[in-house]
C-alpha cells in the first residue's frame, strides 16, 4: 500500500514518524518542524487514516508490511522510528521482523503487551453522528460530547471529519473497518524476539499505557530500552511539543 506521508528538512539523517489510532500526520506538524532543523522528517498517514488508502485489511501484520514498502519505495536507510500508541505498537513490531532497517526506536506510551482498550466508547460515540445529514461541526461535537466528555480529544477525534466538495461531511478514517477490527488493536506483540538497538521509550506520568510493571517486559524485548516520564496524559508529543522534541533530540545526540 502507497501510504500519504509529509516531508520536512532538507537533509540530516531520515526520521519517520507514525501517529495512533484516530490520529494522523496532521496531529504531528509542530513535532515535525522542530526536528527538521536536524533531521529529514517524514510523517506518514497509516492504512485507514488521514489520506491514505482504505482497506479491509487492519491489523499490526499489514501495517508493518506499509512500512517496510514505504520504506524501499523512498530509500530510506538506516531512519529514526519514532511510533504514538498504535504506531508505537507498528514500530515495534517492525523493529522485530526488520531488525536491519532501522538505527534507532522511539515508542511513545504503549507496552509490548495486550490492552482492554478504551476505544470502544469513542467508536460508539463516532458512530452515533449521522454522518450523511450532518450539518455542522458543533453538532457533531454536542453527539460526541454524550460518549467523550473530555473537550481537548474531542476536538482531536473530530480532525477526522471532512467537508465535501458538493456539501456535507465524510470521514477521513475507515470508520467501519476500525470498528469492526478495533480488537487487532489492542493484541500483544504479533512477532517474537528481541531488538538490540537504541530504543526509547517515552510515557505521560497521567497515562495508564506504559506502567512500572511493564518495564521487565519491554527491557526483555528491548535490551536497550532507557525510558523517559513527562508530565502528560496519552497525548505526550501534543501536551508538551517543545519538551517532547528536546528530550528526543538529547537521547538521540547522546
Amino acid at each position: 500500500m502507497k501510504l500519504f506521508f509529509r516531508e520536512y528538512g532538507q537533509g540530516g539523517p531520515p526520521l519517520v514518524i507514525l501517529h495512533g489510532l484516530f490520529g494522523s500526520s496532521d496531529n504531528w506538524l509542530t513535532q515535525a518542524k522542530l526536528f527538521s532543523t536536524s533531521y529529514k522528517v517524514y510523517v506518514v498517514d497509516q492504512r485507514n487514516h488521514g489520506l491514505s488508502p482504505q482497506s479491509d485489511a487492519f491489523d499490526y501484520p499489514v501495517m508493518v508490511s506499509d512500512l517496510a514498502e514505504f520504506l524501499d519505495d523512498h530509500k530510506i536507510i538506516d531512519p529514526v522510528l519514532i511510533g504514538h500508541s498504535m504506531g508505537g505498537k507498528t514500530v515495534m513490531n517492525f523493529s522485530l521482523t526488520y531488525p536491519e532497517k532501522l538505527e534507532k526506536l522511539i515508542v511513545v506510551d504503549i507496552s509490548p503487551r495486550a490492552y482492554n482498550l478504551e476505544h470502544y466508547t469513542i467508536v460508539e460515540g463516532l458512530k452515533a453522528i449521522p454522518i450523511n445529514t450532518l450539518a455542522s461541526r458543533k453538532e457533531a461535537d454536542e453527539i460526541l460530547s454524550r460518549y467523550v466528555p473530555e473537550v481537548d480529544t474531542r476536538q482531536f477525534l473530530l480532525k477526522n471529519l471532512q467537508r465535501k466538495p458538493n456539501g456535507g461531511f465524510s470521514w477521513k478514517i475507515n470508520l467501519p473497518v476500525i470498528s469492526e477490527k478495533l480488537n487487532n488493536i489492542g493484541l500483544d506483540l504479533q512477532v517474537k524476539g528481541t531488538f538490540e538497538k537504541p530504543t526509547l521509550f517515552i510515557r505521560g506520568a497521567r497515562s495508564k499505557y506504559v506502567l512500572d510493571s511493564d518495564w521487565d517486559r519491554i527491557t526483555k524485548v528491548f535490551p536497550m530500552a532507557q525510558l523517559e516520564t513527562l508530565e502528560t496524559g496519552h497525548w505526550v508529543q501534543a501536551e508538551k511539543p517543545q519538551e517532547f522534541v528536546d528530550v528526543t533530540t538529547r537521547w538521540l545526540n547522546a
